[in-house]
């Protein structure tokens, strides 16, 4: 029986986001179909083509939420953080919050960053998050060392938690997605940071 067509549209929209990122996880991305996401959502497809279009329109609307997703953890982490060390220590948090790291996120994110390599607005969104990233990361950086540094330190970090989230995405298809080893190694790349800075203002011809 299909659900009720008079439901709220943001209840609706949700309601077939929450399907597709389902159906992703559970067959890959290249064997999602709209017919797939419309069993799943208990809906028509004549209401997902209403809402998105075609598939492709639901997917980039998808990695838009997901997205979404993602920088809202990180608002609701610092609503309470002011310093800047502590700033950045949850945009690390963020990226490796249970949210982006359990079975299924990883499943869709690693589908959704392979397809970006051939879509174009995947390919967009991707480079608006990395943007994102780094410049949250720059800004912050930049509030305790010089900016020369400071941008170095921001593409490091950026750089460093993309490739920590993606080796512990590969070895959770064996074992448990690592989220404390993850945050440490992240942690201590932030402290080295600082006191390189430190050691070069004492000796700044060392």
């Amino acid at each position: 029986m299909k659900k009720n067509r008079y439901e709220p549209e943001s209840i609706r929209t949700k309601q077939i986001l929450d399907a597709t990122v389902d159906v992703i996880h559970e067959v890959g991305l290249a064997n999602t179909t709209l017919a797939k996401i419309a069993q799943k959502a208990d809906l028509s497809t004549g209401i997902l083509s209403h809402y998105f279009g075609n598939k492709q329109g639901l997917l980039n609307a998808c990695m838009r939420d997901m997205l979404r997703n993602l920088h809202s953890i990180g608002e609701t982490k610092r609503k309470t953080v002011t310093d800047p060390v502590e700033i950045i220590k949850t945009i690390i948090d963020s990226n490796f919050d249970i949210s982006q790291v359990n079975n299924k996120a990883i499943r869709v994110w690693l589908e959704f960053w392979n397809s970006s390599m051939h879509e174009p607005e995947l390919h967009r969104l991707q480079r608006v998050n990395e943007k994102r990233l780094y410049s949250n990361l720059k800004y912050q950086f930049q509030r305790i060392i010089p900016v020369e540094q400071a941008i170095i330190a921001a593409r490091g970090m950026a750089s460093l938690i993309d490739g920590l989230w993606l080796r512990g995405s590969l070895m959770s298809i064996h074992v448990q997605f690592d989220i404390l080893q993850a945050r440490e190694i992240a942690y201590q790349y932030l402290d080295m940071q600082i006191k390189l800075y430190k050691i070069k203002k004492e000796d700044p011809n060392g």
